[in-house]
């Protein structure tokens, strides 16, 4: 008995080191991995950074950031004071000239960068711990528990996304955290039912069984074991959701239910194009924040896309 007890505890210690190694280097591409003396992170950053065009979307991404964090001291002029003429095409220091009533366009548009930032960043970080905390949940007990939140997530995804975001910003009244609240709580479906597909066929791998049959909690089996196996397909999830938000507050804000003035937003600043005397004969005052919405966009969706092809080991640049 004695025996038998000890064997099954090295056959446990044995998967529990397995474990450990399929942590590090997950996937069928662990041992060529191992081999060349690289980790799997090191491995994906290398290949990441082989795509120039990812890199290039990386550094502008980057510049946003800074850009949304240090607003304060990058816009020469109060966001919301009358500094200048009226109206008034570029001038002096006032490089993207002014709004219908004086204010300073490129202060407005660097602030509406930190607008879009908190938006894009918090409604992500919102919707990642409730999606991958369900989808770990609804992936590793099945059964009922399963029904019941997949059932829950199709539900929220039957109804129309941009409507219901829409209607819910409308009651609960406009503003940046609200708008980034309500994105991050409508978004998790998609990422949910992902990370659950994931779980679902890794609660099978030996290095889960044996931390089961060694003693571990629950949560330490889901937080500790499995969720590092499933970062991978969150990451990119994640990379492309900060783009769907930024783009829905620009949106929102452009339809007036969004970040209100005199608070600055991409968004509500191209609302101004709405004007027919704007649109034709003021572009200064709603071209950059167009501008600023492709680009931001377009490099957060190259990174994502980067970071896609980095981790399945597709980059061919």
């Amino acid at each position: 008995m004695a025996q038998n007890v000890g064997n099954k505890n090295a056959e446990a210690m044995f998967h529990l080191v397995d474990a450990v190694e399929r942590i590090n280097f997950p996937g069928n591409e662990a041992e060529q991995i191992a081999t060349d003396g690289d980790s799997y992170i090191k491995t994906v950053a290398k290949r990441f950074f082989k795509n120039k065009v990812a890199v290039v979307s990386l550094v502008i991404f980057i510049i946003l950031v800074l850009t949304a964090v240090f607003a304060n001291q990058l816009a020469p002029h109060p966001r919301d004071v009358s500094v200048g003429r009226f109206q008034a095409a570029p001038y002096d220091n006032f490089y993207l000239g002014t709004d219908d009533i004086g204010r300073d366009v490129l202060s407005r548009l660097i602030h509406g960068t930190q607008v879009s930032m908190i938006v894009g960043l918090g409604s992500v970080l919102v919707y990642v711990v409730i999606g991958t905390t369900l989808g770990l949940i609804s992936g590793y007990f099945g059964g009922v528990v399963d029904s019941v939140i997949m059932r829950i997530t199709e539900a929220f995804m039957s109804f129309p996304f941009f409507m219901v975001i829409l209607t819910l910003v409308t009651l609960l009244g406009s503003g940046l955290w609200v708008v980034t609240a309500v994105l991050g709580f409508l978004s998790w479906p998609t990422l949910c039912r992902l990370v659950r597909g994931q779980v679902l066929t890794l609660k099978k791998q030996d290095f889960v069984l044996a931390a089961v049959a060694t003693g571990y909690s629950t949560p330490g089996i889901l937080f500790i074991h499995i969720l590092p196996n499933v970062l991978s397909p969150i990451l990119v999830n994640a990379t492309f959701g900060i783009a769907t938000a930024i783009l829905t507050e620009a949106s929102l804000s452009f339809l007036g239910v969004g970040v209100q003035r005199p608070r600055p937003s991409w968004g509500n600043i191209l609302s101004e194009a709405q004007s027919l005397r704007v649109l034709a004969y003021e572009p200064w005052r709603w071209v950059p924040a167009g501008i600023l919405i492709f680009v931001a966009v377009l490099a957060i969706n190259f990174i994502g896309d980067g970071l896609r092809q980095a981790i399945e080991g597709e980059n061919k640049a």
